[in-house]
């Protein structure tokens, strides 16, 4: 007892130490109290803190004990049970859905020369600097920003003025390029998905398209000849003027143009039989594709007619013709650009037009720029950087602002099935308008209203498939706002104006 006694009166005497005489250690009272301390004249107290307990976890022997229980095999049977439950509960329900949703329609069968523009070049001189085959060749890349589907090239081959007796059909002409410039464009052009098509119009030179009427049967026969020879080469179809004549003159020869054309496939891709007439009738227009069987004909249909003219000829051939077999144009090589032929106030509306139709949309070159013809020669081709507003020049400006409308318009196209292939019907022709849907089972519905008059036209578009009001996509005349929406009850349609509105589809 008395070494304890001694033990405790020496902590004592320590703690009762002077501050001045404590050792200095640089820390706090607490710091102090735990840390050892260095002292010469005494004996410091450290306290050492408990270490932590940590929790290890059960064994495995304990966790088997444990799972064992009565409570924890119900606990998982439960949890078994509702995983089940809820698993068949979502099949349950994502088959209904399933049922329940209305189907889609398959696609139509489609040619390749449906899903986008065709782009004739009839004087290569005028298209290309390089006045050639190989100028062409390094234009693929403006040809695929237009979404150009197929490229009609030419005539290129060697041909007389009524002079059948020096027609080469299969030949190359000496101011067009050679047979491996061809080669080149039919190359460049097919890595863009876009195809070639050549002009072989016999007499492109002359007035008669086959010569006089006694030699056409003789002429057809180098025509097969000829297309046998081109379809080696890699071209995708052929495009024929005066159809009409010589599928009359000389039926068993045509006939035997259309068996070589459409027995020549590779895989799945189909050879496009293109005829061109000037007749302009629908009547006329049906009694050509029944006997010449081309897979679309080029005429003069929609050329210097009124709205309701229009209106007419689209619904009768809408009627009577899958919109596989319908091709829209306005000018072609023969009768010239469409900026000539309809005025340049009204480009963007025919651009709209043709780009909207249920059909195939056929340009003459230059089309998208409203370049206007010249009266002795073909005129040339201008290259615009896009949207070209820094010119100074208006002509510049002008056509700077019809390319990019085009090329916006022909994209759109592409991309949309309710204009890809989507049903037609008209909602209004009158003396000066027209307007009209396309649209395709479950997808977005467009609306198309054109005036082409100088002045201004008010619609009221009632229907039970039309909603009260609808988004401006296009405007021909100014850019539309950022989901600018018009009500389809009552709105105004400037002079000259095309509208292209979109409105979603509703069950």
């Amino acid at each position: 007892m008395s070494n304890n006694t001694e033990v405790d009166m020496k902590d004592v005497e320590l703690n009762e130490v002077d501050q001045e005489k404590q050792p200095m250690t640089g820390g706090n009272a607490n710091h102090d109290a735990i840390s050892p301390v260095s002292e010469k004249n005494g004996v410091a107290k450290v306290k050492i803190p408990d270490e932590e307990t940590k929790f290890t976890g059960l064994s495995k022997e304990e966790l088997l004990n444990v799972a064992g229980t009565p409570g924890w095999v119900r606990v998982r049977w439960a949890l078994l049970i509702l995983f089940w439950l809820g698993w068949i509960g979502m099949l349950a329900g994502a088959i209904a859905i399933i049922v329940q949703a209305p189907r889609c329609k398959p696609i139509p069968e489609m040619n390749w020369w449906n899903y986008g523009p065709l782009y004739q070049i009839g004087d290569l001189k005028a298209f290309t600097k390089s006045s050639d085959l190989d100028g062409l060749a390094g234009k693929m890349s403006e040809m695929d920003q237009l979404k150009v589907k197929g490229l009609i090239i030419g005539p290129i081959h060697v041909s007389e003025v009524d002079n059948s007796v020096e027609l080469k059909l299969d030949t190359i002409s000496q101011e067009a390029g050679t047979l491996e410039s061809l080669k080149a464009v039919i190359h460049e052009a097919h890595r863009r998905s876009i195809s070639v098509v050549l002009d072989l119009t016999p007499n492109y030179k002359g007035e008669k398209p086959w010569f006089k009427k006694e030699r056409i049967d003789d002429v057809a026969i180098q025509v097969k000849s000829a297309l046998i020879h081109w379809l080696k080469m890699g071209v995708d179809g052929f495009l024929f003027y005066g159809v009409d004549e010589v599928s009359t003159v000389a039926p068993s020869s045509w006939n035997d143009i259309n068996v070589i054309i459409r027995n020549q496939t590779e895989g799945e891709t189909k050879k496009v039989l293109i005829g061109v007439t000037d007749k302009t009738s629908p009547h006329d227009i049906d009694e050509i594709l029944n006997s010449t069987v081309v897979d679309l004909l080029l005429s003069g249909a929609l050329r210097s007619k009124s709205a309701p003219g229009i209106a007419m000829t689209v619904d009768h051939l809408c009627l009577n013709y899958n919109q596989t077999k319908l091709a829209w144009n306005i000018g072609e090589r023969v009768s010239g650009h469409l900026a000539s032929l309809v005025g340049a106030a009204h480009v963007k509306l025919h651009q709209l037009l043709l780009l909207t139709l249920p059909g195939t949309p056929v340009f003459n070159y230059g089309d998208e720029i409203g370049l206007e013809d010249n009266l002795n020669k073909s005129p040339q081709m201008v290259w615009l950087k896009e949207a070209n507003n820094t010119s100074e020049n208006n002509e510049e400006k002008e056509m700077s602002s019809f390319y990019k409308f085009f090329k916006d318009v022909s994209q759109k196209r592409m991309k949309e099935r309710s204009l890809q292939h989507g049903e037609y019907f008209k909602l209004l022709s009158s003396p000066s308008a027209l307007a009209y849907v396309r649209k395709w089972d479950q997808n977005e519905r467009y609306l198309i209203a054109l005036n082409w008059q100088n002045e201004t036209v008010s619609l009221q578009l009632k229907h039970a498939e039309l909603p009260e009001q609808a988004t401006v996509v296009f405007n021909t005349i100014t850019t539309p706002e950022d989901g600018e929406i018009l009500d389809l009850a009552k709105f105004d349609l400037k002079p000259n104006q095309g509208l292209m509105l979109k409105f979603p589809y509703t069950p």
